[in-house]
């Protein structure tokens, strides 16, 4: 480092801000306004949007991903309750099929992001048995959780 570097960073004079690197993220919702909402923090990454557990599936069989988010609810009927029998339409299938996969995305922080706060306890604790990077961030709280995780 440079005599007059150090003294613009003793005096504050120096821009120590630096961008990171851009990542990849998959989204897995079914709320196209969500999906704009990801677009925008996520603006200068790679963004793999997956509407439902077939699209998610085949992302995460082709493609590396950073991070990875979840919902549960994808299809109008299971936003009344968690009283069905169609979980394989459910973010709780990808939970079970990385499960069943442990070699994919292990370096991927995994994040649950649905306001369905019981389905989200079973979707982290079915991928913590592969001993994942998983944890449950309501929709609400989402944007300061990507802030710190993977500020700008």
């Amino acid at each position: 480092m440079g005599f007059i570097r150090s003294l613009m960073i003793r005096f504050g004079l120096a821009d120590l801000s630096s961008e990171r690197t851009p990542i990849a993220v998959m989204l897995l919702d079914d709320d196209r306004r969500r999906h704009r909402w990801f677009a925008k923090r996520f603006d200068g990454d790679h963004l793999d949007i997956a509407e439902n557990v077939e699209e998610a599936k085949m992302f995460l069989e082709s493609s590396v991903y950073d991070a990875i988010f979840l919902d549960h609810d994808l299809l109008p009927h299971h936003y009344e309750s968690n009283d069905h029998d169609d979980f394989a339409q459910t973010g709780y299938a990808i939970a079970l099929f990385l499960n069943e996969n442990p070699d994919l995305q292990r370096a991927a922080t995994i994040i649950v992001h649905t306001r369905n706060a019981d389905a989200a306890i079973s979707m982290v604790q079915k991928l913590r048995e592969t001993g994942r990077t998983v944890e449950y961030c309501a929709f609400p709280m989402l944007d300061l959780k990507i802030k710190n995780y993977w500020k700008r």
